[in-house]
């Protein structure tokens, strides 16, 4: 909680500045806000600067983001390459619905999807989530599912102070250079 609201309080010059970037691009809504499932099945709101078109699934639906997703706007493919559309999820760091490190928050229509396909799919919620974590560092952008739960049920099983310091310092230099 004191770490999270540090980072809210630090980064706020830059929550302006991507906000500015965000509404002189295309005049839409600087937030976005989306449902999330958490530990124990816990659905929460999350925030994150909005890096797509606005109303990009209108017509289709939640769906998976793909790395090269054309509904990724210039300033949002910025943010993204920088994961700075992520300083909001601070804020759910912060009330106690993630934590840094964790398997990320899927949103409640995938999650229905992916526990028909996926055996033991909810062995994930055993954790909190998190902004980071073995999937989104050892894994792809556009992993299987199947895949990221088996970083995940990793974590789950060696989850730990170093553990979380490693993966919090490589999430950093993969963010710093942009990758």
């Amino acid at each position: 909680i004191v770490l999270a609201g540090a980072g809210l309080l630090g980064s706020c010059p830059l929550w302006g500045l991507i906000s500015l970037a965000v509404k002189l691009e295309d005049g839409g809504p600087v937030l976005y806000g989306q449902e999330r499932v958490g530990q124990n099945g816990t659905v929460f709101r999350a925030l994150k600067f909005r890096s797509m078109v606005d109303g990009a699934e209108n017509k289709t639906g939640p769906i998976w983001a793909s790395e090269d997703d054309d509904r990724v706007t210039r300033v949002g493919r910025f943010l993204r390459a920088r994961a700075l559309d992520e300083l909001p999820q601070l804020w759910s760091i912060f009330r106690g619905d993630m934590s840094f490190v964790g398997p990320r928050p899927e949103r409640p229509e995938l999650v229905a999807k992916f526990r028909k396909e996926i055996p033991n799919y909810d062995r994930r919620f055993l954790a909190k989530p998190g902004l980071t974590g073995l999937a989104q560092i050892y894994g792809k952008y556009d992993s299987h599912p199947r895949d990221k739960l088996r970083y995940d049920a990793l974590y789950i099983r060696n989850q730990g102070f170093w553990l979380d310091i490693k993966l919090i310092t490589l999430s950093f230099w993969i963010t710093f250079r942009g990758k």
